[in-house]
């Protein structure tokens, strides 16, 4: 056998056994089973957590958390996962031994795994079975020798493979993890955690405050697309599309495909205004405040993914807070609008302030903060020039409601204990953002500025740009579905798909060089005819 002995198993190693590989992995005639019900995942997959709760609800093994990968989607779910670690155990499935250290495995992936996890977003726990043909050329990249085998990094670096002569590899293999307490204390040593197999939902957390590293912003690119595709969920599930609000979406769904960070939801929400003037005509309103029943439409508008089939995702990264009921939507839409307001160019800023009010006027359903964001925008009584303006103001409006909220969560401690409401940027952040001398706190509103733009701006995609989810030009490349499905997918199909996305590209890219050119004043068939 090859490699070193890495858990002191009693491995059988007798031949690779040959399955029906294309029931075994949900592959049936050529095509894989339509989502959720396939074990294999869907390609470029950003729903492994919510695959475990859609299985564990159909009565399978609820102790099942760890995702199971085989060598279709197991590049693509690896690349496009929010955890910052990923753990692959390779095993198979007639080994007793792994038979045995399964429910180890498992005590542990239910600490990270799963919409309902302990620590969400930190560590992706995935198996691989090597006694399946379709993984036999994968087991061998890793140079699995025995059974059970786990390899720990960061998800990016696993598509290159592993070997025990690669000394510089960034995966290691973890040769301390024979029981479930093993383990985890092998994992809390690399990531500087103490976390225990006990731990239950938002108690024992270690959340890093946000204060002093402005780096952690990058994970919050995962809470906009959380935060955008939530917001629609929540319009639709009111029913809140009406005659006197469908122009104001309109117009924000207009500014989201031309400025927002992710490309998901930019294709996304291209793809819901291409159809909105037929699913939601402007005439389908007999007359003004009349209400109709505007169930059929809003089950088509479900159908629409606007950042892609598997968002919301069910957990927040960087906007998660120390308590269930702290941070998550609100701070992620404060991010989203943030991140909108240092993407604009000057000509479009009266208009995107004018989107984001009335937005929030129309479609934010916590009618306090409703009425008190509304306000704020009602009392600005010059037009704005800049977009430099319009990102202060926001900033200004943030800090704002932050210093108002402070003092309620204060008198009535319903605050986040590890995130109290702040005065923003913090000199931890911003250090030239205050001038110094002065008692009271002095902005030097240039350097708050400038700080925005990185923030917000170059920072909150950084991790897009590590993983390689940049193109050269530097937009979001949006994963296809069937890009590591290739294998079930015939030669033509593949090239009208590619001659589609190539389609839709241009597009978009048109698209947005017209949005930021001219002010959101247009109609909808426009998009149409493009």
């Amino acid at each position: 056998m090859r490699g070193q002995p890495i858990i002191e198993f009693t491995f059988l190693s007798p031949p690779i056994e040959v399955r029906d590989t294309f029931e075994k992995d949900g592959l049936v005639a050529g095509r894989q089973h339509e989502y959720p019900g396939a074990s294999s995942l869907q390609s470029g997959s950003r729903a492994v957590l919510r695959e475990i709760a859609d299985n564990n609800g159909g009565g399978n093994d609820p102790k099942d958390y760890a995702v199971e990968l085989n060598a279709t989607n197991f590049d693509a779910v690896l690349k496009d996962t929010p955890a910052t670690y990923a753990l692959v155990e390779f095993f198979a499935h007639w080994c007793p031994a792994c038979r045995n250290y399964k429910p180890h495995y498992e005590k542990v992936a239910r600490l990270f795994n799963g919409p309902n996890a302990v620590h969400p977003g930190i560590v992706l726990m995935t198996r691989v079975d090597c006694a399946l043909k379709i993984n036999t050329k994968l087991c061998d990249k890793f140079s699995v020798g025995h059974y059970p085998m786990l390899f720990w990094g960061p998800p990016t670096k696993f598509s290159a493979g592993w070997s025990s002569d690669q000394s510089k590899s960034k995966l290691r293999v973890i040769d301390d993890g024979r029981t479930a307490e093993r383990l985890l204390n092998w994992i809390n040593k690399q990531i500087g955690s103490s976390y225990g197999l006990d731990d239950e939902n938002f108690e024992n957390e270690h959340l890093s405050p946000n204060i002093s590293d402005p780096e952690q912003i990058a994970r919050a690119v995962y809470d906009v697309e959380e935060a955008t595709a939530t917001a629609f969920d929540i319009i639709l599930e009111h029913k809140m599309i009406k005659s006197g609000t469908r122009a104001s979406l309109i117009k924000f769904l207009q500014l989201l495909v031309a400025h927002h960070p992710s490309r998901r939801c930019r294709k996304g929400t291209a793809e819901v205004l291409v159809n909105f003037d037929d699913l939601c005509p402007l005439d389908m309103w007999p007359s003004a405040g009349h209400d109709i029943d505007t169930t059929n439409m809003v089950g088509v508008l479900h159908n629409f993914h606007i950042c892609g089939k598997d968002v919301p995702r069910g957990y927040w990264m960087f906007c998660r807070g120390s308590r269930n009921d702290t941070r998550g939507f609100s701070c992620g839409l404060w991010v989203l609008m943030h991140s909108l307001s240092v993407r604009i160019e000057d000509g479009e800023s009266q208009s995107t302030f004018t989107s984001v009010c009335d937005f929030i006027h129309n479609f934010f359903i916590c009618e306090e903060c409703r009425q008190h964001f509304y306000g704020m925008c009602s009392s600005v009584k010059s037009p704005f020039k800049t977009a430099r303006d319009f990102a202060l103001w926001l900033w200004s409006a943030h800090n704002e409601v932050n210093e108002r909220l402070m003092k309620e969560e204060a008198s009535l401690q319903t605050g986040d204990p590890k995130f109290p409401k702040i005065i923003w940027p913090p000199k931890q952040l911003c250090p030239s953002c205050q001038d110094k001398g002065s008692s009271q706190i002095e902005w030097n509103r240039d350097e708050v500025f400038k700080f925005l733009i990185s923030y917000y701006g170059n920072t909150l995609v950084s991790l897009y740009k590590e993983k390689g989810l940049l193109a050269e030009d530097g937009t979001n490349v949006f994963l296809d579905e069937s890009s590591t499905n290739a294998v079930a997918v015939p030669v033509g199909a593949a090239l009208a798909i590619a001659l589609a996305s190539c389609a839709f590209g241009a597009l978009a890219c048109y698209w947005r060089s017209q949005q930021k050119s001219r002010k959101y004043f247009h109609q909808l068939h426009s998009l149409k005819n493009i």
